[in-house]
């Protein structure tokens, strides 16, 4: 009966039918442990074991240690952890790769990575999951150097260290590296126990995504549909629309999204940001109401996406009533991401009134985001006492943001008001602030190269220089001939 529950997730059903038991072992104790943690219940999962600790009936094994510390780690509980940690060398005498797997977890969620080292070195026999444990644990923390030298370390990968590297990379705005990684994957480890999964699909995607690498990402999307499991799945396909709508290839995003059987949220949404990237911006409104009458509910992140589109294709009456409908007709209250669509919205159409209006009543305090936009408005608009008010409280909220000081200096200069350029550039010298150089990519034949601006010119091949050369000066032939078919 407990078992039979488990299966139906009922969990209060279940917690019933445990009471009625006269003396449960430590494996129906275990399993109510992971019922709450399969219902992503992880206090009452830990309350469970420390039942189980005062029990009569039964003592703690390893797999209901292994529940205690997930919980523990959902709920980022050090205290607690490292209590279990005490308890682990008080009644198992030999804990288990699963126990040692899963104090690691519990230590790098709760941030603590230095103890996850020590009790990773204090391991005998380290098999492949416990090496990925620590691995996830640099990434978590965001180190990727220490990150990459554990994986090169690692005496044997499986999909999941892979793909925790590959995931690692996008995430840090390195998208080249996994890319890079995964050809890697594919052509030192083969076998089942390397075949991609879901998560490396999708990570893989996003990072195509992200550089636009259209070809790149096509030639996964033929990977894909060479698996059945990968067709069918909803997030894959998600990944594709996101990849295909910030390539710029709108049709096949489109095609794909009618073409899904099932749709999740997720997959409205992308829809959406898609076509709100494209400047489709009534399009999107359409999907936004075809949505709706389809019976899925909106959530804040699908507002941000429809905001989104009207701030780009300049509908202020639609993002007006949309704004309206978000806090009135579905009671959610609009995050400060909201408030910026919105102040972007009336800035880009040109009503810096409404946007000034909008900050000022705002709930919290405007982020830097919203004072950026609304500097970039005043200096379009030429409305130079507002923007030199917006570029301060960005400097006051992100002082190492090299544009604001950039384009504050640009319009103190356009006004012919010298000395408060040279301050600007002055308080840039004193904190050390240079200009992060531009960045740019291009996918050739599959293979996608970094341009960085004012990188040497040899970095990028002699070729390219010559060909660069060759249309400069074909240029300034091609203007001569203007000049004179003009005179």
């Amino acid at each position: 009966m407990l078992k039979a529950y488990a299966k139906l997730n009922k969990v209060v059903e279940r917690r019933n039918i445990f009471e009625l038991m006269p003396n449960p072992d430590v494996g129906s104790w275990t399993s109510l442990q992971n019922l709450y943690l399969n219902s992503k219940q992880p206090l009452k999962a830990l309350m469970v074991f420390y039942e189980l600790m005062l029990s009569n009936s039964a003592k703690p094994d390893s797999h209901s240690v292994v529940a205690a510390l997930s919980a523990c780690a959902r709920l980022k509980d050090l205290r607690n952890g490292r209590a279990i940690h005490g308890l682990v060398y008080k009644h198992l005498k030999e804990p288990g790769p699963n126990v040692h797997n899963a104090l690691i977890d519990m230590y790098v969620k709760n941030g603590r990575v230095h103890i996850a080292e020590r009790v990773f070195s204090s391991i005998n026999f380290k098999d492949v999951a416990i090496w990925t444990s620590l691995l996830n644990g640099y990434l978590l923390n965001g180190d990727i150097e220490s990150a990459k030298g554990m994986f090169d370390e690692m005496p044997q990968r499986n999909v999941f260290s892979w793909t925790a590297m590959i995931v690692g990379y996008v995430r840090k705005k390195n998208p080249i590296e996994g890319l890079e990684l995964f050809t890697r994957m594919r052509r030192e480890d083969v076998g089942e126990h390397c075949n991609p999964t879901t998560v490396t699909i999708v990570a893989l995607l996003s990072g195509c995504a992200d550089i636009g690498a259209l070809n790149l990402g096509s030639a996964i999307h033929g990977y894909i549909n060479k698996r059945i499991g990968f067709v069918l799945d909803v997030a894959v396909n998600n990944g594709l629309i996101d990849m295909y709508g910030k390539s710029g290839n709108l049709d096949s995003a489109v095609k794909l999204f009618d073409s899904m059987r099932m749709k999740d949220l997720f997959s409205w949404t992308t829809m959406i940001s898609s076509l709100a990237l494209n400047s489709r911006g009534k399009c999107a409104l359409l999907v936004f109401d075809s949505m709706v009458e389809s019976g899925m509910i909106p959530n804040q992140v699908t507002f941000l996406a429809v905001l989104s589109a009207c701030s780009h294709a300049g509908l202020v009456i639609e993002g007006e009533r949309l704004f309206e409908k978000f806090v009135s007709g579905y009671n959610m209250k609009p995050r400060i991401e909201h408030f910026g669509c919105m102040v972007d919205l009336f800035v880009r159409a040109g009503y810096l009134e409404k946007a000034i209006r909008l900050i000022e009543g705002m709930p919290m305090k405007p982020d830097a985001v919203i004072w950026r936009s609304l500097l970039g408005a005043c200096v379009g608009q030429g409305n130079l006492e507002l923007a030199e008010v917006a570029g301060k409280k960005v400097v006051e909220l992100e002082p190492d943001d090299d544009a604001v000081y950039v384009l504050l200096w640009s319009v103190y200069r356009s006004k012919n008001r010298w000395d408060d350029a040279s301050r600007v550039m002055k308080m840039m010298r004193e904190q050390k602030i240079k200009k992060t150089p531009g960045c740019s990519w291009i996918e050739v034949n599959g293979v996608v190269h970094e341009f960085l601006a004012e990188a040497s010119p040899y970095t990028v091949g002699d070729n390219i220089i010559i060909v660069l050369d060759a249309m400069i000066e074909q240029s300034n032939l091609d203007s001569n001939l203007l000049f004179f078919e003009w005179t």
